[in-house]
Parts: structure tokens; sequence; C-alpha cells
């Protein structure tokens, strides 16, 4: 099977499906192939890399090539120092030289980034942010679901950083004294704003357990304290946090994904929020929008590694 350099190829690596897309290096935006099977991570690392050999085994027999180069997006990142996985929450990957063994399995060159820097890439490149401001020097993908984390782009490339964590923006101290991280501190952004983190604020406070959609119809509703309460924690902690992104990156576009970044007003009342922390008199000139590509943002962030 002959190999070539003519596509992009990228793989997007998550807990629950492991997907493969093969992209047009002429034009990104025309979509050669896709597809996904199970990531079976119970079955631990070393199958995990075989459903990947599986996949792309798959998908170059469909074309009748092999891929030169292939990008992944990762729940983790490689250390650059020991070229291992580390804060990865499929945590059999983590320790691992998964660069080193994807390469030898599959045979060609890869490259690896954690999957907020690869949507940050996706909205660059492909989505959001060109019809905003294409052409940003610097732009910074903010994820706020189950967890929260951040991408940065500069000059169109992602950075990745001395120690691999560039963009970990949801493991600063946002609150002193707060819940307990995963990560071993407490109090992250990731405690605080996250959907998760927002639910047990409530659950405290009211002592019912509600979903955040339930919580935000309630606080529309106007009749429940327990949701403005919650609310109200989210949008000055998220102007905070943004406050602090701004500051030190000063980004044209900032693109907010997952669950959490659907509720409208963090782009109303949100930026009134910010302007009350940011560096700049109190005014925030900086474009904050919903992301376009939806779950394909890490798989076509992967690919535009190679880009």
């Amino acid at each position: 099977m002959k190999t070539t350099d003519a596509k992009l190829w990228g793989v997007d690596l998550g807990g629950t499906k492991i997907e493969c897309a093969v992209l047009d290096r002429q034009d990104p935006s025309r979509v050669i192939v896709r597809k996904r099977i199970d990531t079976e991570a119970s079955k631990g690392y070393r199958h995990i890399l075989q459903q990947v050999k599986r996949l792309v085994d798959e998908v170059a027999d469909s074309l009748g090539e092999s891929p030169f180069q292939i990008g992944f997006a990762t729940p983790g990142v490689l250390d650059p120092r020991t070229q291992t996985m580390k804060n990865c929450n499929t945590t059999c990957m983590n320790g691992q030289a998964m660069a080193a063994d994807l390469s030898a399995i599959l045979g060609c060159e890869v490259s690896l980034a954690n999957d907020a820097n690869c949507f940050a890439l996706a909205e660059t490149h492909l989505g959001a942010v060109l019809d905003v401001h294409p052409g940003a020097e610097i732009v910074f993908g903010v994820i706020m679901g189950t967890g929260v984390g951040g991408g940065l782009v500069a000059h169109g490339k992602v950075i990745k950083g001395l120690h691999g964590i560039g963009g970990e923006w949801g493991h600063n101290i946002l609150e002193e004294g707060g819940e307990p991280c995963y990560c071993g501190k407490s109090g992250c952004v990731e405690k605080v704003i996250s959907g998760p983190a927002l639910e047990l604020f409530y659950l405290r406070q009211s002592g019912r357990a509600m979903r955040l959609p339930q919580i935000m119809e309630a606080y529309f509703a106007g009749n429940d304290s327990f949701a403005n309460a919650t609310v109200e924690r989210l949008l000055e902690n998220y102007g905070r946090a943004i406050s602090t992104l701004i500051n030190v990156l000063d980004p044209e576009v900032i693109v907010i994904g997952g669950g959490v970044g659907n509720i409208d007003l963090l782009y109303t009342e949100g930026y009134n929020r910010i302007k009350k922390y940011i560096f700049n008199s109190g005014e925030v000139n900086t474009t904050i929008v919903k992301p376009k590509l939806g779950d394909s943002a890490g798989v076509f962030g992967a690919a535009m590694l190679f880009a």
C-alpha cells in the first residue's frame, strides 16, 4: 500500500470512542473519510493501542493508502522531558510512552496534543475564529463542561509549553480552601465553575439535587433563591477566571466549548463580570464566542497538527 502526505490524518483518542478523520491537505475543510470505534479502555493500555491500529488500518484500506503522519488528540499531555503521558483521565495511559508506542505500531510519524489544544486549533483554522477574527494572533479555547480545560494557539500553532501544560487554565486556584481537586490542589477553576461543581454547590445550599439545565430553568423562572446564588457564583467566578486569561495572554478570540459554555449569560452578563477584573480600565474588546465545530473539533484539530 502506498504512503502519501497529500492528506491530513487525525485521531481523537477519547475514553469512550476513538475517531479517525482524513482531511484534504489543500482544503482541510473537506473531509475525505471519517470513522469511529469504541475505545474499550477498560481492557487496558495495550488494547487501546491495538484499537487505534485497527481503526487506522481500516481507514487506510478504504483509501488504498497509508498515512505519512498522524496527529492525535489525547485526554492528557505528553511530558516533553520524560516523553510519557500525564494528567490523563483515562488513567491507564499515564506513565506510558504513547508517542513512541503509536509511532512504532503505526509505522509513521505522530504528534500528540491535549484535546483542549486540538479544540482550539480546529476552531482557529476551520471554525468560529474564521467568522469573527480570521488571522487572529492569539486564540484561547476554553472547555467548560464536566471538567474545565483550555488550549492555547499562537500564530496558528498550538503552544504546548516547557512542561507540556500550556493552556491548563482549569487548574489554577480560584477559591482558596475550596473543593479538593484530583490534581492535588483545592479550589481549582474546575472545582468552582464546571457543571458538576455548580450542581454540588446547589445541592449543598438547597438540599436538593438538580442538573445544571434545571438550575438554569429555575433561575429564569425567578422563584428559586438557590438557583440565583448558583448562577451568581458561576458569573462572578467566570469573570475572575477569564480576566486572568486576558490579562496574561490578551487573545483576540476566546472560544468557549463544553456544556456550561452553552449558557448565554456568559456572553452578556459575563462580559460585565470580566470588566470588574481586567487590567484595561473596565473595557473588554476580546471576542468571546461559542464553537462552530461541535464534537468534530478534537479530531479536526488533531489532523491540523501536521497542517
